[in-house]
């Protein structure tokens, strides 16, 4: 074994996944047709990974859904409200929820913007390998060999799996999921040995939670799964695969008494080499070299890559070229691509490009030969007026909060518990084919706009019969929060057909940050003053803001994070001001990236956050005080950031809270938060209608930690992937909720 991948995209060359997932949830097709449709991506993806000439061809990478929530089913970790269901129907319904049955809690895969199915256990959870002979891995293992393909299975790893898991609501005070890892040790045992006997010369574990920060008695439950595992008379040889950082040495030790080989990150992973060599190497073992990026864009620097494997020859027994992680984060293919900057196009790799670098590498690693030859990446142009305008900024904050709040009450006039929405409305077909006949051409420039107007005022006006406070235009106009205003700046390209998943069949096309940023014209102030001429409410200017517009991009990697962010922030905050200027005074710089992207690291986090709270103030700071900035956040444990949201000095917050329950309130009582909050009410990524009273629930809940008067009412994610039957009945409910809390202060 010379080159393997650690995953691959699983939604296919033409989204098939997509289309075939959401026909099976429209009733278009059956499970038998979903479960074919499933199968014959599989088989594309191991078909051409063979032909590429990887050595090792990972299986059981392929979900419906979320590989998390796959874990969950295998080991039969299905909390009890959905036993009633079988099938894909459970299997849906703990993904996206049914009407009467709320969906399991979803968050962020450590620091990507991929979405997981956070596990639900108890102390009575009882794991089993569900299918036994039959179950996924097993299956996918059998179904590979009989197309004439090896491969090497690949499992959440059980401490990881763990890790990520919270207690089920009830569940007793001081349970922790992790004590539950003997009896998980076992069923992973069971299903280890079921493929031995299958044939699997290797199974893949992935535990990327060892590049954390971990307690010695995480690193003791780790010796002792692995002791078990690795101890079996009848197994596969084992790859502990982690990715996204450097892997903490008390784990690699562990690890390397007891597995067979070691996949470590050498391109996020900064830190590995020295943890490899602190702990003398690996002698007798193989390290799976993850020095091609599976995570960003660019073409690998070969010689650098080589440079590394060499030096892992003197640490190891034997290693292997590899992706840094699984491809699962990139676009397919840049064949695809027909209409990039050849400037830009020649600095690029998506994941078919990224496995012929891998094997490449392997096969001049195995015959000693050197690094395949490359041209030199153009470099970036450099705008030096942008860079000039930084320069004099530095240190920007606003007024007092105080005196922002009083303005701000006296300019808007709103009651307490205000209502609002984060942004977007539902995008029907209609929408979505205007917007495609306006880019082809297909209809002119002024039909275009003219439709989006008409989209607009048909927003305004249901939002105003709703009931609701602050209203927002829509967004009709944009394909995405990213994509939208990284089409209009300077230092940006865009993909047709790069598309990665962000969770279940919701997949973005990240644009290319490849130079430097700035603004040429407006972006969004004719849509916004559109908006607020139809009604006297206000109407909120919505941007996406710097740290997200990085989050959610393959980004240049010449220049500090940091630098780059700042440029973003200029543009943005030229946006801001011709917003004001227009009359705009509400506008929402949204950042849900903002958590996503601390790093794994403690040590690191501080310096993150200095940087990304002052890129945001960068943006935000030039207005006046009765102008109200609003940010928003998903999706994300907020709990860790607290301080940092503070120091946004964002007028108001929204974030999410519905599917994880409030929890974010405890977090703000203790952080003594005294801005305006807005946390979720109800949780837009399922199709479920909640009712008035869940809703009325969970603003009481709210009110706990926050006063009336700074607590906002609101969904808690924007509403362009939801139908409007359900999305007006859940605003109607909300718009209700918030009347009847009002009414129970007021008297």
């Amino acid at each position: 074994m010379n080159s393997t991948v650690l995953g691959y995209p699983r939604i296919g060359a033409h989204r098939e996944l997509k289309t075939a997932t959401e026909d099976y949830w429209a009733g278009r097709i059956d499970a038998a047709a979903l479960d074919e449709a499933g199968a014959e991506l599989r088989r594309q993806v191991w078909t051409q990974l063979r032909d590429a000439g990887l050595d090792a061809i990972p299986s059981n990478t392929f979900s419906f859904y979320d590989q998390v929530l796959d874990t969950s089913v295998l080991v039969d970790a299905v909390p009890d409200r959905y036993r009633h269901l079988t099938g894909l129907d459970r299997y849906f319904a703990m993904a996206r929820g049914v009407q009467d049955v709320p969906p399991l809690e979803m968050t962020k895969w450590f620091d990507t913007n991929y979405h997981y199915i956070v596990p639900e256990l108890e102390p009575d959870t009882r794991f089993r390998l569900a299918g036994g002979s039959a179950s996924k891995p097993l299956a996918e293992y059998g179904e590979a060999r009989s197309l004439g393909v090896e491969t090497r299975p690949v499992l959440v790893g059980p401490l990881t799996y763990l890790l990520l898991a919270k207690p089920a609501p009830g569940a007793p005070a001081g349970f922790r999921p992790l004590d539950l890892l003997d009896d998980l040790v076992e069923v992973y045992a069971e299903l280890l040995e079921r493929l031995s006997g299958a044939g699997a010369a290797w199974v893949q574990l992935d535990e990327p939670a060892l590049v954390a920060d971990r307690t010695d008695e995480e690193i003791a439950a780790l010796a002792r799964a692995y002791g078990r595992l690795g101890g079996l008379s009848s197994r596969p040889r084992l790859l502990v695969s982690t990715y996204f950082a450097t892997i903490g040495v008390d784990a690699l030790r562990v690890l390397a008494d007891r597995v067979e080989a070691v996949g470590l990150d050498f391109v996020a992973g900064s830190g590995n080499l020295e943890a490899l060599a602190s702990v003398g190497g690996l002698p007798r073992k193989t390290v799976v070299a993850g020095v091609v990026d599976g995570r960003n864009v660019w073409r690998t620097d070969t010689r650098r890559a080589r440079a590394t494997c060499a030096t892992l020859l003197g640490l190891a027994d034997q290693v292997v070229v590899s992706t840094s992680c699984s491809l699962l984060h990139v676009p397919i293919d840049l064949d695809a691509e027909t209409s990039l900057d050849p400037s830009v196009r020649g600095r690029l790799a998506f994941a078919r490009q990224k496995v012929a670098e891998v094997v490449a590498l392997g096969r001049a690693l195995r015959e000693d030969g050197p690094a395949p030859a490359e041209a030199p990446a153009p470099a970036p142009a450099v705008d030096h007026d942008v860079r000039a305008r930084l320069d004099a900024l530095r240190g920007v904050r606003r007024g007092d909060r105080a005196g922002r709040f009083a303005a701000q009450r006296a300019a808007l006039g709103l009651p307490d518990l205000p209502t609002t929405t984060i942004g977007s409305f539902p995008q029907t077909p209609g929408i979505r084919r205007a917007r495609a006949d306006g880019r082809a051409g297909r209809i002119s420039a002024d039909a275009y706009v003219q439709a989006m107007k008409e989209e607009i005022a048909r927003v305004i006006e249901l939002q105003e019969d709703i009931g609701l406070d602050v209203l927002v235009h829509g967004e009709p106009e944009r394909n995405d929060m990213v994509q939208y205003f990284a089409e209009q700046l300077d230092g940006y390209a865009a993909t047709e057909h790069g598309w990665v998943q962000s969770y279940g069949s919701r997949y973005v096309r990240p644009p290319i940050l490849h130079g430097d940023i700035a603004r040429p014209r407006p972006m969004t102030v004719e849509w916004a003053t559109y908006a607020q001429s139809l009604t006297s409410k206000p109407v909120k200017g919505m941007l996406t803001g710097p740290v997200t517009m990085l989050a959610w991009s393959f980004v240049r990697d010449d220049q500090p994070l940091a630098d780059t962010a700042r440029q973003v922030a200029l543009a943005l905050r030229d946006e801001i001001g011709d917003l004001e200027a227009a009359g705009v005074r509400v506008i929402q710089v949204d950042e849900p990236a903002l958590r996503e992207s601390l790093p794994l690291r403690e040590a690191d986090r501080a310096a993150y956050l200095d940087w990304a709270v002052e890129a945001f103030r960068l943006a935000t700071s030039g207005v006046a005080d009765a102008t109200q900035i609003h940010t928003h956040m998903c999706y994300s444990e907020f709990g860790e950031i607290i301080g940092a949201i503070g120091a946004l000095d964002a007028d108001v917050t929204s974030v999410e809270a519905a599917r994880s329950r409030m929890e974010l309130v405890a977090d703000l009582r203790a952080a003594g938060y005294d801005n305006g909050i807005g946390p979720g009410v109800y949780d837009i990524h399922s199709p479920r209608v909640p009712s008035a009273e869940e809703m009325e629930d969970n603003l009481r809940r709210a009110l706990q930690a926050v006063e009336p008067a700074r607590l906002w009412v609101n969904p808690d994610c924007g509403l362009k992937t939801r139908a409007y039957p359900e999305t007006e009945a859940s605003l109607r409910n909300l718009v209700t909720a918030a009347h009847r809390v009002r009414q129970d202060r007021t008297g």
